[in-house]
Protein backbone atom coordinates (compact mmCIF):
# COMPACT_ATOMS: atom_id res chain seq x y z
CA UNK A 1 0.00 0.00 0.00
CA UNK A 2 1.36 3.41 -0.97
CA UNK A 3 1.88 6.06 1.67
CA UNK A 4 1.06 8.94 -0.68
CA UNK A 5 -2.28 9.08 -2.47
CA UNK A 6 -2.14 9.32 -6.28
CA UNK A 7 -2.16 12.95 -7.39
CA UNK A 8 -1.07 14.32 -4.01
CA UNK A 9 1.25 17.25 -4.57
CA UNK A 10 1.70 18.56 -1.05
CA UNK A 11 1.73 22.28 -0.26
CA UNK A 12 2.58 24.56 -3.16
CA UNK A 13 6.01 26.09 -2.77
CA UNK A 14 6.49 29.81 -3.07
CA UNK A 15 8.99 30.59 -5.79
CA UNK A 16 11.26 33.09 -4.06
CA UNK A 17 13.49 35.07 -6.43
CA UNK A 18 17.19 34.41 -6.20
CA UNK A 19 18.82 37.46 -4.64
CA UNK A 20 22.45 38.09 -3.77
CA UNK A 21 23.23 37.75 -0.05
CA UNK A 22 22.03 40.64 2.11
CA UNK A 23 19.70 42.06 -0.56
CA UNK A 24 15.94 42.71 -0.39
CA UNK A 25 13.51 42.92 -3.29
CA UNK A 26 11.97 46.26 -4.28
CA UNK A 27 9.38 47.16 -6.90
CA UNK A 28 10.42 50.82 -6.74
CA UNK A 29 13.48 52.35 -8.36
CA UNK A 30 15.17 54.27 -5.52
CA UNK A 31 17.08 57.42 -6.45
CA UNK A 32 20.55 57.67 -4.92
CA UNK A 33 23.21 60.11 -6.11
CA UNK A 34 26.56 61.38 -4.88
CA UNK A 35 25.73 64.97 -5.87
CA UNK A 36 23.28 67.18 -7.77
CA UNK A 37 21.60 65.87 -10.92
CA UNK A 38 23.25 67.34 -14.03
CA UNK A 39 20.99 68.35 -16.92
CA UNK A 40 22.74 67.58 -20.19
CA UNK A 41 21.23 68.85 -23.47
CA UNK A 42 21.26 66.20 -26.18
CA UNK A 43 22.79 68.58 -28.72
CA UNK A 44 25.92 68.96 -26.55
CA UNK A 45 26.04 65.41 -25.11
CA UNK A 46 28.93 63.23 -26.23
CA UNK A 47 30.58 59.98 -25.22
CA UNK A 48 34.38 59.81 -25.44
CA UNK A 49 36.40 56.61 -25.26
CA UNK A 50 40.06 57.38 -24.53
CA UNK A 51 42.77 54.72 -24.76
CA UNK A 52 45.84 54.46 -22.56
CA UNK A 53 47.83 56.18 -25.34
CA UNK A 54 45.44 59.15 -25.47
CA UNK A 55 43.68 58.17 -28.71
CA UNK A 56 40.06 59.34 -28.61
CA UNK A 57 36.89 57.91 -30.14
CA UNK A 58 33.86 60.23 -29.96
CA UNK A 59 30.13 59.80 -30.48
CA UNK A 60 27.50 62.52 -30.47
CA UNK A 61 23.96 61.69 -29.34
CA UNK A 62 22.80 61.19 -32.93
CA UNK A 63 25.81 59.00 -33.68
CA UNK A 64 25.12 56.86 -30.60
CA UNK A 65 21.50 56.45 -31.71
CA UNK A 66 22.73 55.34 -35.13
CA UNK A 67 24.74 52.44 -33.72
CA UNK A 68 23.26 48.92 -33.32
CA UNK A 69 20.89 48.94 -30.35
CA UNK A 70 20.41 46.15 -27.82
CA UNK A 71 17.65 45.59 -25.26
CA UNK A 72 19.09 44.02 -22.10
CA UNK A 73 16.56 42.50 -19.66
CA UNK A 74 18.49 42.36 -16.37
CA UNK A 75 18.35 42.38 -12.59
CA UNK A 76 20.07 45.26 -10.79
CA UNK A 77 21.53 45.25 -7.28
CA UNK A 78 22.42 48.33 -5.22
CA UNK A 79 25.10 48.29 -2.54
CA UNK A 80 22.50 49.86 -0.20
CA UNK A 81 20.87 46.38 -0.27
CA UNK A 82 17.93 46.77 -2.66
CA UNK A 83 17.51 44.62 -5.76
CA UNK A 84 15.13 45.20 -8.65
CA UNK A 85 14.44 42.26 -10.93
CA UNK A 86 13.60 42.08 -14.63
CA UNK A 87 14.42 45.65 -15.68
CA UNK A 88 14.31 46.56 -19.39
CA UNK A 89 16.74 48.91 -21.07
CA UNK A 90 17.89 49.93 -24.52
CA UNK A 91 21.33 51.09 -25.54
CA UNK A 92 24.63 50.35 -27.20
CA UNK A 93 26.90 47.53 -26.09
CA UNK A 94 30.41 48.46 -25.00
CA UNK A 95 31.49 45.67 -27.36
CA UNK A 96 30.27 47.88 -30.20
CA UNK A 97 32.06 50.97 -28.88
CA UNK A 98 35.29 49.03 -28.28
CA UNK A 99 35.21 47.32 -31.68
CA UNK A 100 38.34 48.28 -33.60
CA UNK A 101 39.92 50.11 -30.65
CA UNK A 102 43.63 49.27 -30.38
CA UNK A 103 44.42 48.82 -26.69
CA UNK A 104 46.43 46.71 -24.28
CA UNK A 105 44.64 48.25 -21.27
CA UNK A 106 43.24 46.02 -18.54
CA UNK A 107 41.18 48.61 -16.68
CA UNK A 108 38.63 51.33 -17.37
CA UNK A 109 37.50 54.43 -15.50
CA UNK A 110 34.02 55.68 -16.35
CA UNK A 111 33.51 59.46 -16.20
CA UNK A 112 30.20 61.23 -15.71
CA UNK A 113 28.80 64.69 -16.27
CA UNK A 114 28.99 66.14 -12.76
CA UNK A 115 32.42 64.64 -12.02
CA UNK A 116 31.57 61.13 -10.78
CA UNK A 117 33.98 58.31 -11.65
CA UNK A 118 34.06 54.55 -11.13
CA UNK A 119 36.61 51.91 -12.07
CA UNK A 120 36.10 48.50 -13.68
CA UNK A 121 38.24 45.79 -15.22
CA UNK A 122 38.02 46.18 -18.99
CA UNK A 123 36.95 42.53 -19.31
CA UNK A 124 33.77 43.40 -17.38
CA UNK A 125 32.80 45.87 -20.10
CA UNK A 126 33.13 43.19 -22.79
CA UNK A 127 31.33 40.00 -23.69
CA UNK A 128 27.80 41.43 -23.77
CA UNK A 129 27.90 42.46 -20.12
CA UNK A 130 27.88 46.29 -20.32
CA UNK A 131 26.00 48.98 -22.24
CA UNK A 132 25.55 52.74 -22.56
CA UNK A 133 21.77 52.87 -22.10
CA UNK A 134 19.39 55.70 -22.89
CA UNK A 135 15.97 54.04 -22.53
CA UNK A 136 14.37 52.49 -19.44
CA UNK A 137 11.10 50.52 -19.52
CA UNK A 138 10.28 51.84 -22.98
CA UNK A 139 10.83 55.56 -22.34
CA UNK A 140 13.74 58.03 -22.27
CA UNK A 141 15.94 57.42 -19.22
CA UNK A 142 14.94 60.05 -16.61
CA UNK A 143 17.67 62.40 -15.40
CA UNK A 144 17.32 61.21 -11.80
CA UNK A 145 18.20 57.70 -12.97
CA UNK A 146 21.18 58.84 -15.03
CA UNK A 147 19.65 60.15 -18.23
CA UNK A 148 20.19 61.03 -20.91
CA UNK A 149 22.56 58.03 -20.79
CA UNK A 150 24.18 55.89 -18.15
CA UNK A 151 26.52 52.96 -18.01
CA UNK A 152 24.77 49.65 -17.28
CA UNK A 153 26.92 46.88 -15.79
CA UNK A 154 24.29 44.74 -14.08
CA UNK A 155 26.52 41.91 -12.87
CA UNK A 156 28.21 44.35 -10.46
CA UNK A 157 26.73 46.55 -7.73
CA UNK A 158 24.86 49.45 -9.27
CA UNK A 159 27.37 52.17 -8.28
CA UNK A 160 29.51 50.72 -11.08
CA UNK A 161 26.74 51.64 -13.58
CA UNK A 162 27.74 55.30 -13.69
CA UNK A 163 24.88 57.76 -14.16
CA UNK A 164 25.18 60.62 -16.70
CA UNK A 165 28.08 58.85 -18.34
CA UNK A 166 30.22 60.97 -20.66
CA UNK A 167 33.11 58.64 -21.36
CA UNK A 168 35.42 55.80 -20.45
CA UNK A 169 39.18 56.09 -20.16
CA UNK A 170 41.33 52.97 -20.49
CA UNK A 171 44.35 52.30 -18.26
CA UNK A 172 47.04 49.67 -17.95
CA UNK A 173 46.81 49.90 -14.13
CA UNK A 174 43.72 50.19 -11.96
CA UNK A 175 42.61 53.73 -11.07
CA UNK A 176 40.02 53.87 -8.26
CA UNK A 177 36.96 56.06 -8.73
CA UNK A 178 34.82 58.20 -6.43
CA UNK A 179 33.34 55.54 -4.12
CA UNK A 180 36.36 53.27 -4.36
CA UNK A 181 38.62 55.98 -2.89
CA UNK A 182 36.02 56.36 -0.09
CA UNK A 183 36.36 52.71 0.93
CA UNK A 184 34.00 50.84 -1.38
CA UNK A 185 35.20 47.61 -2.96
CA UNK A 186 37.26 47.91 -6.15
CA UNK A 187 35.24 45.22 -7.93
CA UNK A 188 31.78 45.08 -6.33
CA UNK A 189 30.36 41.62 -7.06
CA UNK A 190 26.93 41.41 -5.35
CA UNK A 191 26.98 37.61 -5.26
CA UNK A 192 30.21 37.73 -3.24
CA UNK A 193 28.88 40.68 -1.18
CA UNK A 194 31.85 42.86 -2.08
CA UNK A 195 30.50 46.10 -0.64
CA UNK A 196 33.60 47.54 1.02
CA UNK A 197 37.38 47.15 0.84
CA UNK A 198 38.31 43.86 2.48
CA UNK A 199 34.98 42.13 1.76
Amino acid sequence: MGIVSPGFQGRPRTAEPALPPGQYLTEDFPVLSAGPTPRVPLDTWEFVLTTETGAEYRWSWDELMGLPQETPHVDIHCVTRWSKLGTDWQGVSLDTLLDGVDTTARYALAHSYGGYTTNLPLDDLRGGRAWVVHTYEGGPLPAEHGGPARLLVPHLYFWKSAKWVRGVRLFVDDQPGFWETAGYHDYGDPWREQRYQGD
